[in-house]
């Protein structure tokens, strides 16, 4: 056998594994997801039939999940404009700030926190009875004091800001890594030039995490499209369904209330939805730069 030959053989045998695993757990499940989106399989029989596009008229008619996309949007919007400021608290502790790597590890600690034990914490955090009024009585606050999981025009407010705690110091993080990727060069030149703190991370630290910014852009649609953890397990979606998302309506429409062809539906909605506005968003941003 032929050098060229041997190889071409060990370069297709190190590809076929994962071309095989790709195949398995991508591309086969997500096929089988959207055929099951035409059907009305309820997930305990065996059979089904093919209801061509009714599972998607009934997603549109749905009035639940319209209210649960609302919701997801109260989780993007708020997450977006948060953005900036996480990038000048990213800015700040990469600066020479005495113990920056013990606020770094502050920072990032409460994405490394169990979701499930975040969840239960900030349940009784803002209970009633829980920490949050405390402080308020304590300060002479208690005008001020809220139904935080239980009122309609609060509760998603109280869960966005969990989320924000939660997620916002992996984001912190990955400005932090981009920025020490900048040539310290750059910021010495505009000093020297008599730029300002703004001016330098306007013109030299924003550009120069562009990739970074955009990888966070797409992170922030998937995440608040998918957004699950927080509202299941802090308010399971109450009160009624006006703090639940669209993957809680879909988590319970399939394993609740045993239709599983419409959760497929959304499910494959979903999926056409997040690439729909990761699009839109990197179009914007390639037209703005």
């Amino acid at each position: 056998m032929s050098y060229n030959m041997q190889r071409k053989l060990i370069i297709v045998s190190f590809l076929l594994i994962p071309i095989v695993l790709l195949l398995m757990l991508l591309v086969y499940p997500t096929l089988k997801l959207l055929q099951m989106s035409f059907t009305d399989w309820d997930g305990l029989t065996s059979g089904f039939q093919y209801i061509g596009f009714d599972n998607y008229k009934e997603l549109l008619q749905s009035e639940e999940v319209w209210v649960s996309l609302k919701n997801n949007a109260t989780y993007f919007i708020i997450h977006l404009a948060f953005i900036p400021l996480e990038i000048v608290v990213a800015s700040v502790l990469v600066s020479k700030l005495r113990a920056a790597k013990f606020y770094k590890v502050i920072v990032f600690m409460p994405y490394i926190i169990n979701g499930v034990a975040v969840a239960y914490m900030f349940a009784f955090f803002f209970s009633p009875d829980g920490s949050m009024n405390q402080v308020l009585h304590l300060f002479g606050l208690d005008r001020l004091s809220q139904s935080w999981l239980s009122d309609t025009h609060v509760v998603n407010f109280t869960l966005v800001f969990i989320s924000l705690w939660k997620y916002s110091g992996l984001h912190i993080i990955l400005f932090i890594a981009a920025m020490q990727s900048i040539p310290a060069d750059y910021y010495e030149a505009a000093t020297i030039d008599g730029a300002s703190r703004f001016q330098q991370l306007r013109h030299i630290t924003v550009p120069g995490i562009k990739t970074v910014i955009e990888l966070i852009l797409f992170l922030n649609v998937r995440g608040a499209l998918q957004v699950f953890d927080i509202p299941f397990l802090v308010t399971n979606g109450g009160p009624g369904y006006d703090s639940s998302t669209f993957m809680v309506y879909t988590i319970k429409t399939a394993f609740q209330y045993n239709h599983f062809g419409l959760a497929a539906a959304m499910a494959v909605t979903l999926m056409i939805l997040i690439g729909i506005v990761s699009f839109v968003q990197s179009k914007l941003i390639t037209i703005k730069g």
